[in-house]
């Protein structure tokens, strides 16, 4: 396992990278990096980046048993661009290390800085069947 905190410290830095574009764009752009890790990182940070902008008050990621990717924004009901299946299955892997979170389901609160801000999102971890779903939730 990698340390979860420079996981963690990669992602708040790649959400400095990334202040100033679009995320959405960014996010829909994902399926075609070849580094799954690195991808995955970026598609977390654009979508932290995301829900800040955007006032969301949560987003979700679920993997399904075909091994696609979905993930919804709560503000309104809205597909937000899936980072697909092999990516999003990193992401989820990724917000569990950074989080410690280890059993099928589980809950956690993760500090999240970027730039001179901070705030305290909250992450939800659960497995059913052949489906896995990481809510992320704003303050």
């Amino acid at each position: 396992m990698k340390d979860a905190s420079s996981l963690h410290q990669k992602v708040q830095n790649l959400c400095d990278c990334y202040t100033n574009n679009d995320p959405l764009k960014e996010m829909s752009e994902i399926q075609k990096e070849t580094d799954l890790e690195e991808a995955a990182q970026k598609w977390l940070a654009l979508a932290v980046l995301h829900g800040i902008n955007n006032n969301a008050a949560n987003i979700t990621i679920t993997t399904t048993e075909d091994g696609n990717g979905k993930v919804t924004a709560e503000y309104r009901t809205a597909d937000l661009p899936s980072p697909g299946g092999p990516i999003a299955e990193k992401v989820i892997s990724t917000i569990r290390a950074i989080t410690h979170i280890e059993d099928v389901s589980g809950n956690s609160p993760l500090a999240f800085g970027i730039g001179n801000n901070s705030m305290d999102l909250n992450v939800a971890s659960t497995h059913e069947g052949g489906r896995q779903k990481i809510t992320i939730t704003f303050p």
